[in-house]
């Protein structure tokens, strides 16, 4: 007799027989993909220099995108990942700062502290732990220290600069959760470690990958604010060619802004842009306080949803997403209990398939480990 299936499992053959496309989103959005080979177009295969961390929050990528906790679909068509600013940085926090190649004692190197926490094979389920200081990320620290040091001394790391002192830090989880292969349920909980309330600037964002510049005969997609679903969420329409309209719900009522994910050529190249608002639109309007760099029609080809958290001391405050193909006339309150309930099981649904998988007579420490690694694995 043959063992019965597991849901996941039985996810796997529907993917496989193309009954259903449960692979069609997932954890495809690096990091990091400033500086890399597929961004460069240097005179001298110089990637590192020629798309720099600090070019990305302003150039338009063309190839691969980046974010903090990402998903999108397998073309990376549509992207979201979370972005977050602690009120003291220079920058907007929107993917993972590191040393390029030639800046690191060491070579190339992420100074950041973030886990994978699990996953399914096909991201039914998904979680995602990313450390975040409430003192201002050391940058400049970062790399000037590692760049006096030789190839014989430890590497400078985040935690050796003092920014996590006395536990004054924020743990951000962002979990997936999904409600059927198009309908993706979204939970970011901030936990404050530290031994005061914290304030943490929290945006959700959504964006189209740029092809509409390099190639004139792709129609430019387009994203636009509409109607709050009954105080319920703020809801942002996204319309591509290859999909159907998208939306994401956002809980609550959060500011929305807009801008186009267009290079600013102003910051750095002092040639004028293609368009009015460019893609570090967020980081001028939440970092310098600049409200004309978001587009106040609300509409664009990158949006996000603003939450200023005030969290209290070890406490946690949460906020709730939903990336689906439902259109609101079908919704009903997409936040409602079904929302905790589908939640609950795919967590379930994935300790039955790692039962099936990870060996029986390890430990419990050991089974954590195993599933984590392969959580890894699954994420990267």
């Amino acid at each position: 007799m043959k063992p019965t299936l597991t849901v996941e499992e039985q996810r796997l053959r529907q993917s496989e027989d193309r009954q259903a496309h449960w692979k069609r989103w997932g954890p495809y959005l690096s990091e990091r993909a400033w500086g890399t080979v597929r961004e460069d177009y240097s005179a001298n295969g110089t990637a590192w220099e020629y798309f720099p961390h600090n070019d990305a929050r302003s150039r338009a990528y063309r190839w691969n995108e980046d974010g903090i906790a990402g998903i999108c679909d397998r073309h990376q068509y549509i992207c979201f990942a979370l972005a977050m600013w602690n009120g003291r940085d220079p920058i907007l926090k929107e993917r993972l700062f590191g040393l390029t190649g030639n800046q690191g004692n060491h070579g190339e190197d992420v100074k950041e502290y973030y886990f994978y926490l699990d996953s399914t094979p096909t991201h039914s389920y998904m979680k995602y732990l990313y450390k975040y200081p409430q003192a201002e990320y050391p940058y400049e620290k970062l790399v000037t220290e590692n760049g006096r040091r030789t190839k014989l001394d430890p590497e400078f790391e985040l935690i050796d600069s003092g920014v996590f002192a006395e536990s004054r830090y924020f743990d951000v989880f962002v979990e997936y959760a999904k409600q059927t292969s198009e309908d993706i349920l979204i939970e970011i909980t901030v936990a404050n470690r530290g031994s005061e309330e914290a304030q943490l600037t929290l945006l959700p964002t959504l964006w189209f990958r740029n092809e509409w510049s390099w190639d004139p005969s792709i129609a430019k997609p387009s994203m636009k604010k509409i109607g709050s679903k009954k105080n319920q969420a703020s809801i942002i329409s996204a319309k591509h060619g290859y999909y159907r309209e998208r939306y994401l719900y956002c809980q609550g009522s959060p500011e929305l802004l807009f801008t186009d994910n267009e290079t600013n050529c102003e910051r750095l190249f002092n040639a004028p842009s293609a368009c009015a608002f460019v893609k570090d639109a967020f980081h001028e309007y939440v970092v310098n306080s600049n409200k004309a760099a978001v587009n106040p029609a609300q509409t664009g080809t990158k949006a996000a949803a603003l939450y200023e958290l005030k969290v209290p001391a070890q406490s946690s405050a949460a906020v709730r997403l939903r990336l689906s193909d439902v259109a609101p006339s079908m919704m009903g309150d997409p936040f409602n209990g079904d929302f905790e309930k589908a939640f609950k099981s795919r967590k379930k649904e994935a300790d039955d398939f790692y039962a099936t998988v990870i060996p029986k007579e390890l430990s419990d420490d050991a089974k954590n480990v195993m599933r984590q690694s392969l959580a890894g694995m699954l994420w990267s």
